[in-house]
């Protein structure tokens, strides 16, 4: 899909749109990421710049974005954690957009965020004990906020990432996936399928997350850990979050490091049960395998790109380890 010349056509796309939001059109535009969505960095007329989203197409409804926002608003309101400000247009909504072919692309600004993304490293125990602390307050607030009217945001459970609705993809498509890994990691989303069955979806353990906290959604800036990307925001888990904190590097020997800081920061803000302990690994493989699955159909962006088959492998091998570990 992100060839050069749709990026071109993108970003012109763009520049007509960004008088709504009170930009010349001609206002100094560049293309700063390509993953499920083309992120655009805009200079301000105040030089303040401006930090322009334009949506994949046929992933989220505009009412699923509205209900981001919302979240997001509300979180920055009581100062749960530190992330940018959606930015209305000039007319007041939040939710802007252009017709791109004959496909309709909704587009949202935010203002811009200073940081830099966590690097693997010895630091980054200290910015997952953080990251921790900050995940407690935003479950806190899931737990207790009143959601809008038509609030509506993507079920992240067993069956959209492994089973029979998966949002990204069938991970049996997962590139490179040789028939002896495909009955590997069967064997374990049947495992998968019990463990989270038998943890269940209660409220305590089950509701609004971020889902996506992984080290490019982090921006460390001094002391502070900023938190951005809500875009894939849904109901899950709440456990979950670790599993997704840690995307990418789930095969990395320091995961258990990262994971013993990242629970000695929520236990900070709240309680974590020995069965919200247990289900954690389970939890991170079903990330992987949902991921494999993301790297086979977004095989365009830079993220899958670097990923390749090897990603694939590395999933084979964490199932095989799942599978003895739990017996």
């Amino acid at each position: 899909m992100y060839d050069d010349a749709f990026l071109t056509r993108l970003e012109t796309q763009l520049r007509a749109a960004l008088p709504r939001w009170g930009l010349a059109s001609e206002a100094p535009l560049r293309l700063l990421t390509i993953s499920e969505n083309a992120t655009f960095l805009a200079e301000g007329s105040a030089g303040a710049p401006l930090i322009f989203r334009v949506n994949r197409p046929h992933y989220h409804t505009s009412e699923e974005v509205l209900s981001e926002l919302a979240w997001i608003r509300s979180l920055r309101a009581e100062g749960v954690a530190d992330t940018p400000e959606p930015l209305p247009m000039t007319n007041g909504e939040l939710l802007g957009g252009f017709d791109d072919d004959g496909q309709w692309r909704n587009v949202v600004a935010f203002s811009f965020m200073s940081g830099a993304e966590p690097q693997p490293g010895e630091n980054l125990p200290r910015w997952f004990r953080i990251l921790g602390a900050i995940t407690a307050r935003l479950h806190e607030h899931s737990r207790r906020w009143k959601r809008p009217q038509r609030f509506a945001r993507k079920l992240w459970d067993y069956e959209a990432m492994v089973g029979s609705r998966p949002l990204w993809g069938d991970w049996r498509d997962g590139l490179g996936l040789e028939p002896d890994g495909r009955a590997v990691i069967e064997r374990a989303t049947q495992v998968l399928k019990v463990k989270t069955a038998a943890y269940g979806e209660a409220p305590e353990r089950f509701g609004l997350v971020h889902a996506d906290l992984r080290l490019a959604n982090l921006l460390v800036d001094g002391d502070r850990l900023g938190v951005i990307d809500f875009d894939d925001c849904g109901m899950s888990w709440f456990m979950y979050d670790f599993a997704a904190a840690v995307s990418f590097m789930e095969h990395e020997p320091f995961i258990p490091e990262l994971q013993a800081a990242w629970l000695e920061g929520y236990r900070t803000v709240a309680p974590i049960s020995a069965e919200d302990e247990a289900i954690m690994p389970s939890l991170l493989l079903l990330r992987r395998i949902l991921l494999t699955a993301w790297v086979a159909t977004r095989s365009e962006t830079p993220t899958a790109q670097a990923m390749g088959p090897a990603y694939t492998d590395g999933t084979v091998a964490l199932a095989e380890r799942y599978l003895v570990a739990e017996g």
